[in-house]
């Protein structure tokens, strides 16, 4: 298998493992539609860690496979292209990108996809697809200039240029820097302490915030408004808030 799953206290971890470079091609690009799809019904996952292994997240798309492709059968492709991100973008659950090595093109989109990216000291991350005549194509354009601003995000499609952890950091594509031996390790740790916490809440956190981007200040609010009045019927509510009268805050063990 291109990306496989391991589930263990909560984590499940999407592995791709297409070496050397895992180039997202369009089997590695259906198999992680399937498992995001298989993590968001398993109630055993409660997050989620990206991961493509100690060398390398994901270099890009299989060039000599898109190469051999025309217009028209790309027109067909296109849409499942982005339909394989965005069903990692929409896993109702938390999700983290452990990047090492390299996360360009169809890398740095998939990378993007995940609610927080915890990066290697080396890690380089970029759109490079400017230089084969092309821009990205499975959300490169919408969730980076979403994520760093319109005007980082055209100097990093416009040049197609790599860009080192520090900078990364700095402008927002990564959370986290921390050195390559210990990246899975502090990814896996965020999502650990997560799995651990309030589900449905989390869920409804993540969505608030994700569609509400896409939308106007007033409906934005009106997710959010719905969302917490709708948590008052849940166990996880209760249970959270009993605690902290009981034993004061920080201290729920949710079900």
């Amino acid at each position: 298998m291109t990306v496989n799953l391991e589930v263990a206290d909560g984590v499940g971890t999407l592995r791709l493992d297409r070496p050397p470079m895992n180039a997202l091609d369009i089997a590695t690009q259906d198999r992680l539609r399937e498992l995001a799809a298989e993590v968001t019904r398993r109630d055993d996952v409660r997050a989620v860690v990206v991961y493509g292994g100690e060398k390398v997240f994901a270099a890009g798309a299989d060039i000599k496979e898109m190469r051999d492709m025309d217009h028209a059968a790309m027109v067909a492709r296109a849409g499942d292209l982005q339909a394989a991100f965005t069903a990692v973008a929409r896993i109702p659950k938390p999700v983290v990108a452990a990047v090492t090595g390299y996360a360009l093109g169809g890398g740095c989109e998939l990378a993007l996809c995940a609610d927080v990216r915890i990066a290697a000291e080396d890690a380089k991350l970029g759109q490079p697809e400017i230089l084969l005549g092309l821009i990205p194509g499975a959300g490169g354009t919408q969730r980076l200039s979403r994520l760093v601003g319109p005007s980082r995000a055209k100097d990093l499609i416009f040049t197609g240029r790599q860009v080192k952890a520090e900078e990364a950091l700095a402008i927002g594509l990564v959370d986290r820097v921390v050195p390559a031996a210990e990246v899975y390790e502090a990814a896996h740790a965020w999502a650990a302490r997560l799995a651990r916490g309030p589900a449905i809440a989390l869920r409804a956190a993540k969505e608030a915030v994700d569609f509400g981007l896409e939308a106007d200040l007033d409906t934005g609010l009106a997710i959010e408004r719905n969302w917490f009045a709708g948590l008052f019927a849940t166990e996880d509510r209760e249970t959270g808030m009993r605690s902290f009268m009981e034993d004061g805050p920080g201290k729920a063990v949710f079900r």
